[in-house]
């Protein structure tokens, strides 16, 4: 991927109603669940243009991993910020060496998601926490899944089932919800209309633009956060987070 992708990547990490409201999101729960009393020694896997990892240092020292090679340098380049070129399925670091294991939206790209969760696991320290987002329900599977290069998505019932052995499920939910219904109605129908067309597929963010629409959007999705820091469980949504503590 060349330079100009990452740039309008990070940019849309910056600007996008769902990163801007779902970084929200995670910062609270980090500050609600976790509640540290000292700083963290963190691993954030998959950080994309590193907008994670600058809301996580809030919480203490971040290493920051990337399988993309171009995108670790893209980072460095770009922020400055120390990252680890490797893969969620091997990673290089030693047993119990975090206290937080951070995968944003990162398991659904790799076809062993097995392996990742039991090697995440693997470097949580005793106590520690791994908190991860997916997508949810295969039924909103779109042009967006194929794009980045998804293998699933997941439900709830399914994503609990990774995190069943060696410590237990702190919190899970679905979120994303107030905008589900419209969400699904828009990519069931989308898919529908693409079976008839032979347009190239698009990734949802590819039809961010600046203005009115992004900021109601990123004010209804926002509104979800005083549910789940009150460790609401939502019945749906268009993802699902889960914490867990070894």
């Amino acid at each position: 991927m060349d330079k100009a992708y990452f740039k309008e990547y990070y940019i849309q990490e910056r600007q996008h109603w769902w990163f801007l409201a779902r970084m929200e999101i995670l910062q609270s729960q980090v500050e609600k669940l976790i509640n540290p009393k000292k700083k963290l020694k963190i691993l954030n896997i998959g950080i994309a243009t590193g907008a994670t990892t600058e809301m996580l240092s809030g919480f203490g020292s971040v290493t920051s991993l990337e399988y993309d090679e171009d995108c670790c340098k893209f980072v460095k380049e770009t922020l400055d910020i120390p990252v680890v070129h490797g893969s969620i399925l091997s990673l290089p670091f030693g047993d119990n060496e975090f206290d937080l294991v951070c995968a944003f939206d990162v398991i659904e790209h790799v076809e062993d998601d097995k392996l990742a969760v039991a090697e995440m696991k693997r470097v949580c320290c005793d106590g520690g926490h791994v908190f991860v987002t997916v997508p949810a329900f295969m039924d909103l599977w779109s042009d967006h899944d194929l794009i980045n290069h998804h293998f699933r998505r997941y439900v709830e019932k399914d994503l609990k089932g990774l995190f069943v052995s060696s410590g237990k499920t702190v919190y899970c939910s679905y979120f994303n919800s107030i905008l589900f219904p419209p969400i699904y109605f828009v990519r069931r129908l989308s898919n529908l209309l693409k079976r008839k067309s032979k347009e190239a597929p698009q990734s949802d963010f590819a039809k961010f633009k600046p203005g009115l629409l992004n900021r109601l959007l990123y004010k209804l999705f926002k509104c979800e956060k005083y549910f789940l820091n009150k460790k609401a469980h939502l019945p749906a949504g268009v993802s699902i987070m889960l914490m867990w503590k070894k």
